[in-house]
């Protein structure tokens, strides 16, 4: 997405290309407006900041763990995640 939007594709056509790549359940068009204002207003670190509340169970050994079921199966959807990983909470995708 930083890649593309450095490029000045319109964040449309970004999400247009992930949805091809990824599937239907990528982020949606709306996050991804935000994320290119961000980057276009100097933001250059992907990752989110932290914040007050309840604290995140994702570490980078579920990170790591994520990312090596994925190339096993590109069609992984968010309810797969939700069986292979239960620790994950189905609220983080509301």
């Amino acid at each position: 997405m930083r890649f593309l939007n450095t490029k000045k594709v319109k964040p449309a056509e970004i999400h247009r290309q992930l949805v091809e790549i990824y599937g239907e359940n990528v982020m949606t068009d709306g996050m991804i407006r935000k994320w290119v204002r961000q980057f276009n207003d100097g933001r250059t670190n992907v990752h989110e900041e932290a914040r007050s509340g309840r604290p995140s169970v994702v570490n980078d050994g579920l990170v790591t763990k994520v990312n090596e079921k994925i190339p096993e199966n590109r069609r992984f959807t968010i309810r797969m995640l939700l069986d292979e990983f239960p620790q994950i909470s189905k609220n983080c995708f509301a």
